[in-house]
């Protein structure tokens, strides 16, 4: 444990993706986790997957549960209006995928240990060193003892509050964010979901009805940040989210007792740049979307596809080109996801300084992308995902 090539900083899907990868290319990486194992196996995400997601997962084995998930895309139904499909099997010859993240996270973990993968949980007192130099190296405590671990370089797929992210200078890094006045409570049940992802749009608030298996559901309203839980019985929650989709499709949702029930705020965040030295940082622990795009996962599995490909270069070839271009590379594809989640934020919440005004603009772009088959097109493209870039 004392030397790798490639040190990972967490054993989330973006971490294990990564390790993975390197690992059918012949690249040694050692995953350093904070938390125990059955935690991380245990956290419940979304998991709407984009086409090049899903392509890439069966490129690299890990593809063959997804089949018997995929959808022509997730509907919209907007409080007097007839639903709208973003149709991104008529507009882009692709399916978009339900699948959720703890699954794939329970995947890559099973293959890792089955390839002899090296994941250190638990460790404490995770700290980045040299990272400016030619030999970076991580120290962490394991069981109480503190370990040092040298490597070529350091991924940071640590999350939003892991250290990857803080041990860029604060000088050389820049911030970008913007928080939503309001959050999502969400609820999971063991009833069967709806056949489609469906967003709904009403003046109460907007509300999803989304899906993690055939027996498992996971519906969310829009809610206020102060939002108390114990005032949120199971019975006020489905009253409330039946009354923000239309009558026929309300009667289609099956109630049952709650599973796990949480307020979720929103925020939009990205952090330039995404490398520093031979510090790359991939997923969460470089920029947050809001979920009503669902592009968090997709993001960290492109930063992943283009960290991989660079790693390969520079230790089959030689070739440092695509780690110089890392950052750049990858934020290009953020900040496109960003502006998609942001308009679709606005475009189906309810903000509490709309007006009239905002309200009917709103309403004319649903209707626009009823009648416009460019304006679906163009819509269903960037939501199934647009290509990595090659």
């Amino acid at each position: 444990m004392k030397r790798t090539q490639v040190a990972i900083i967490g054993g989330g899907p973006a971490g294990m993706l990564l390790s993975h990868m390197l690992h059918l290319d012949g690249i040694d990486s050692v995953v350093i986790e904070r938390q125990p194992r059955d935690h991380v196996l245990k956290r419940i995400r979304a998991g709407v997957l984009e086409y090049g997601t899903v392509k890439l997962m069966h490129e690299v084995g890990l593809g063959e549960r997804m089949e018997r998930h995929a959808h022509d895309g997730s509907w919209i139904a907007w409080e007097n209006r007839q639903p709208f499909l973003i149709d991104t099997r008529k507009h882009t010859g692709k399916h978009m995928w339900s699948f959720g993240q703890t699954a794939i996270t329970e995947e890559l973990y099973r293959v890792r240990e089955r390839d002899g993968g090296r994941v250190i949980d638990e460790a404490q007192q995770v700290t980045l060193h040299d990272l400016d130099s030619e030999r970076p190296w991580v120290g962490f405590e394991k069981d109480g003892e503190a370990q040092r671990l040298e490597c070529n370089y350091v991924a940071g797929c640590d999350g939003q509050h892991g250290v990857s992210r803080n041990s860029i200078p604060k000088d050389l890094l820049r911030t970008f964010e913007r928080a939503y006045p309001f959050g999502w409570l969400g609820i999971m049940s063991e009833t069967p979901p709806l056949k489609e992802i469906m967003y709904a749009h009403h003046s109460r608030g907007f509300a999803l009805a989304s899906q993690r298996n055939p027996m498992l559901s996971r519906y969310y309203i829009q809610c206020d940040l102060a939002t108390d839980l114990a005032e949120w019985p199971d019975e006020r929650f489905w009253e409330e989210l039946k009354r923000r989709f239309p009558p026929d499709i309300a009667d289609r949702i099956v109630t049952g007792p709650s599973i796990e029930k949480s307020v979720a705020p929103l925020r939009s965040f990205v952090a330039e740049p995404m490398s520093y030295g031979r510090l790359f940082l991939a997923g969460d622990a470089a920029h947050i979307v809001p979920p009503t795009g669902a592009k968090g996962l997709n993001l960290a599995v492109s930063d992943v596809f283009y960290l991989h490909r660079a790693l390969v270069a520079q230790f089959k070839k030689s070739d440092s080109r695509y780690l110089e271009r890392y950052s750049e590379t990858a934020l290009r594809r953020v900040w496109n996801a960003e502006r998609l989640s942001w308009q679709l934020m606005r475009l189906m919440h309810v903000f509490p300084d709309d007006d009239d005004f905002t309200r009917r603009i709103n309403l004319n772009e649903f209707d626009h992308l009823q009648a416009s088959p460019a304006a679906q097109a163009a819509l269903a493209e960037q939501y199934v995902g647009m290509p990595f870039e090659a």
